[in-house]
This record gives structure tokens, sequence and C-alpha cells, in this order.
């Protein structure tokens, strides 16, 4: 009997032997279609996943096995060398300073915390790599104003008292500076709210009827002599007309759009925009290196000829004081309607049509758009590209994923951390200005209502300090990837990959700033091959959208190095013999 076992176990290893080796026989597929399946080889002993072979960036074996992964993660960031150039293209955090990091205990964010929280963003050192890498910071409003938000300004010439001083700013850009981070401040020039003093002056003035004089007699100005009155869209007896709220003076009535606490500005009106324009002077004097313009679309609503008047206005002047200052307009609407706000000559549009969970990237990785994210995406990619270059060839791009006013990614991929990390690396090695939100680096959750949107920052589960308290009215907020302390001591946390994708779009220039061609080739159902050439060189950005390992004969495309990847699972991108094995979730930069 035993004699009986021991030979079916040899027939039985004996064929699984020959069937392996003929599973191994595989050639190349070819060039129009070189995506090796799963199990195949080209010329090499090497499997999808296996992690062996020899790394580009460290010049290590890449060792497989999730440990050793990590480790190689470690010493690719390390060799990531930033590259400085002085232009617009870059990485910007943007931040809530009410639910940031509180510095002085009374349980809402403040500019001394962010400066305490600078070293995170960025040191300032290229050497070390215990920060993010950002090289710029979009200010959520600063301004006094009653929400917690801060998106109704009652002066725009200071800090809210919550938020500090106007020392405490100067300190702010100061430190920045020294660390080679750009400031953009959130500016609000839809509405102001009902407390600000020009439309405090303006409804008094509304119940006082015109002197007919050419010095007006009243102490107060009446509606024909307060300059004020023209600053907003008042009318009489407007009780019927969407979006005009009572004044309590009479019968007159003021439009807000948003909200009856956010008087809406009539941006035609001549003195406003002088005011205007001393008012974007006052904060770039001060050291400010742009502005993020709210509520662009609703500027005269959504009437895109004349709002392009505005930004073009606008544009012109904050050039003038400096000629790289930068403006990034929010138009939120789609791809068709916002590309043609690059008319205009602004910078940046954020690309909405990326962002949220109804956007490209979320509905690539979660495979809803179409069975083939890899075509989708590549052509979504170019599609982009072409529709600004329509309107301004010199248009940056603004791609983002979240904002203050969407929910976290981390509920568009029911917590998938292989899928969240995909989603990361899609924004940030987009072409163009990308934005990451506070908190998304490390999965912050929050969706449903606006507070729950602005959580506050979650910076160690062992320290309290500089723990915000968040919006009244926020549900409990919860942190299941944890805290920025307990990632950063983790190679595969979230946290480690938004650094590291952050890292490669620092070094490599062409990520930022490079022209994309889809490699039609190369892109099929599962796999995004794009081409981007920046000042003659030209890298090769794939994207694996599959939950398999893809093995892509990158021969026929004269590829030469692997410069690095974003890899989501144990396993690492590696190039041998002209074949890339592309785990699962993964992104491959290659030269």
């Amino acid at each position: 009997m035993k004699r009986i076992i021991y030979g079916l176990c040899i027939t039985l290893l004996m064929a699984l032997f020959l069937t392996g080796c003929s599973g191994n026989k595989a050639a190349v597929k070819e060039s129009n279609n070189p995506v090796i399946e799963k199990g195949e080889e080209s010329g090499t002993k090497e499997k999808a996943g296996t992690g062996e072979g020899t790394d580009k960036i460290s010049g290590n074996p890449a060792n497989s096995g999730t440990q050793k992964a990590e480790e190689g993660a470690a010493e690719d960031l390390a060799a990531l060398t930033p590259v400085k150039l002085n232009d617009n293209y870059g990485t910007y955090y943007e931040v809530f300073l009410y639910s940031y990091y509180d510095s002085n205990g009374d349980g809402i964010g403040d500019i001394n915390g962010l400066i305490d929280k600078l070293d995170y963003l960025n040191d300032g050192d290229p050497k070390t790599t215990t920060d993010l890498g950002v090289n710029g910071i979009w200010l959520m409003p600063v301004m006094p104003s009653d929400s917690y938000h801060k998106y109704d300004v009652k002066d725009y010439y200071n800090i809210d008292p919550q938020y500090g001083t106007m020392d405490d700013f100067k300190r702010l850009i100061a430190e920045c500076n020294k660390r080679g981070i750009k400031v953009i401040l959130d500016l609000v020039l839809n509405h102001t709210s009902t407390q600000n003093p020009w439309f405090q002056s303006a409804v008094k003035s509304l119940g006082i009827e015109p002197c007919g004089k050419k010095k007006c007699t009243h102490k107060e100005l009446c509606r024909e002599h307060n300059p004020y009155v023209g600053y907003y869209n008042f009318i009489e007896g407007g009780s019927a007309k969407k979006n005009y709220h009572s004044t309590g003076t009479g019968d007159w009535y003021y439009e807000g759009e948003f909200s009856r606490n956010m008087p809406d500005l009539n941006l035609d009106n001549k003195a406003l925009r002088k005011d205007i324009e001393d008012i974007m002077s006052y904060w770039l004097a001060m050291g400010v290196h742009g502005f993020r313009l709210d509520a662009a679309l609703h500027y005269f609503s959504e009437n895109t000829g004349k709002n392009n008047e505005v930004l073009s206005w606008l544009n012109t002047f904050v050039k003038n004081k400096k000629k790289d200052n930068y403006i990034v307009a929010e138009v939120w609407t789609n791809l068709s309607q916002y590309s043609q706000y690059y008319k205009s000559g602004i910078d940046s549009v954020f690309d909405f049509d990326f962002a949220t969970e109804a956007g490209i990237i979320a509905k690539t990785v979660n495979r809803r758009a179409t069975s083939s994210p890899g075509i989708y995406f590549a052509q979504a990619l170019e599609q982009v590209q072409d529709s600004i270059k329509k309107y301004n060839p010199n248009g940056i791009d603004a791609p983002f994923f979240t904002n203050h006013d969407t929910a976290r990614a981390y509920g568009y991929f029911a917590g998938s951390l292989d899928k969240l990390k995909l989603a990361a690396g899609m924004n940030l090695t987009m072409t163009g200005n990308a934005f990451v939100y506070y908190g998304e680096e490390i999965g912050m959750t929050g969706s449903r209502k606006d507070e729950d949107k602005r959580a506050p920052m979650y910076w160690s589960d062992t320290d309290s300090a500089g723990m915000t308290k968040g919006p009244a009215g926020m549900d409990e907020p919860s942190y299941p990837l944890g805290s920025a302390e307990e990632q950063a001591k983790d190679y595969a946390s979230l946290y480690n990959y938004y650094k590291k994708a952050i890292a490669l779009r620092n070094a490599i220039p062409g990520i930022a700033r490079g022209e994309v061609e889809v490699v039609t080739s190369v892109t099929d159902m599962d796999v995004t091959a794009v081409t981007k050439t920046y000042k003659g060189s030209r890298i090769l950005l794939l994207y694996n959208f599959s939950q398999e390992a893809k093995q892509i004969d990158v021969r026929p495309l004269k590829v030469s190095k692997l410069l690095g990847s974003l890899d989501t699972e144990g396993a690492r991108t590696e190039l041998k013999d002209g074949v890339v094995t592309l785990p699962a979730y993964s992104i491959g930069i290659l030269e």
C-alpha cells in the first residue's frame, strides 16, 4: 500500500512539474497588445508579484514579502531628490485652520498651530524624508466671520480672532518662505457677510429717499449717494424673486444665492472693483502667492462670458503685481463648461470631473463607469488636457480628489486601503498643480453634512496635544486607519504612500508638467499607459486597475529604466528584460 501511495505521489509531482514548465513557455505578445496575462513570462523566470530583480532607484534587491517591500519603499523615498523649479506646478495642501491644530488649548485650530505643524508638511530640508513634501498651502478663509467656516467675510483686512493676529499671519508667511512653501488665500468675492460694514451701511441708506442734491444732505447718506448700495444687488418689492431676502428696511430685498447671511456682491460696480484691488494688494504685500477664488461660477449666475470678464480683470491685476502670482478658481460644473474659464487667462480651474465619488478617479478604481477602466482613464487624461489647451495653451490643470465640500475618500471604496492608495496615486500623478485636502493622507472619514467633512485632524493616539474640538453639530469622527503619528511608523500606511507619491512628483518634473499622450498599444481594459513629455524628456506611466498583477512588454517603447513606483501590496513593480511587472492596483513610472 505504501508503495502504491508513493508511486501516485511521484506521478502527481511529475504531472505538476510538466504543467508548470508548459505554462512558463508563453512568449511576449505582439507589440500591438503587449500586456502579458498573469502567469506568462517574457524570456525571464520572473513571475507577477514576486518582487524579484533589482530596483532601479535604490539599486538594491527588490525582495518579496511585505516587510522587505516596506524596507525597499523607505530606501526609495530616501533616494528621491526634489527638483526645484520656479513655476506654478506642484502639490498644494488644503488647510481648514479651525480643525487642524490648536496651539492655545481653546479647542479651535489656529495660525500658530499650523506653524507648529509646518515641518509635518515640509521641513525645508530636501535631504530628510520625515515630511509630506508639499510645496504649497491653500488656506481656507481666515478673515473675521461669524461662521465656523469663515466663508461670510466681515472684514477683508484682518484675521479672525479665533485664528490669531496679523502678526501671527506674518510669521506664518515667513516660516513658509523658509521651507519653500507658497501660500494662497481663499478669497471670497461672490458675497460677504450681512455683518460686513459695506452691507450694514447700504441697508441703512436704502430707507433714505434720494435727496436730489449734488452733495448728500443726509448724515447717513441717502441710497443715491451711498456707494455701498451699488456693491450689492438690491431691488424694491422682490419678495417673490428666487434667492432674494428681505433687508428689513421697507420693501427692499437683496440677492443671496447661497444663504440669507451671504449677500451677493455686484462685481460690475467700479467702486467695488477698486476696493477688491486694494484688498488683493494688501494680502499680496503680506507675502501670499495668490488666491483661490471661491464660487467663481456664481459671480453672475453661471454666465460664462461675464464671469470670464471678472476673472480676466482679477488675473491681470494680480499678475501685474508679480508675474508668477497664482490664481485658481472654483467653478463647480463639468469639464465642457469649466474648461471655458481658461479663456480668462487665469492659471487654473479645479478639475471637478475627476473629483468626488461620482468622478473619474473613483469610477475608474471602482470599475463603475465602464468594464474597461484602463481605456476610460487614459481617454480622460487626454480629454482634460485637450480641453484646457483649446482655451489657454498655458493653462495649468488643478486636479484634486476631495475638498471641504465633498465626502472624504475613505467612503468611496468601502475602506479598501489598496483602492484608497491607487486613487491618491492617480490624483498625484496627474499633470498640473495637484491639491490634497488635509486628513486624506491618513484616511479620515466624513460624509453627509459639511461639519463631518471638516472634522479634527488626528495627530496622535497617545497625545491629545493640539487636537481640536471640530465644528459644532459634527458627528463623532472615526479614524479607521489610525493617527498621523501611528501611520508615520508604518511604511505600508496610506500616509507613507502619499509621502512617496509627492516625493516622486517633486523628483520627476515630467509628472506634473509633461504633455500626455496615450500609448494605445499598451492601454487595455485593465491598464492605462501614457507618456508625458517635458522639455524633450519622456516618461511612461503605467496604471494597473485590476486585482491581478500584470506583465507588460515595453521593449517597443524603448524604455531604459524604472524611475519609481507606487505599489499597494507586498509585491513591488520591477523592470527586467524589457518587461514590467506591475502588481495589482499599482502605478509604475519609467524612462
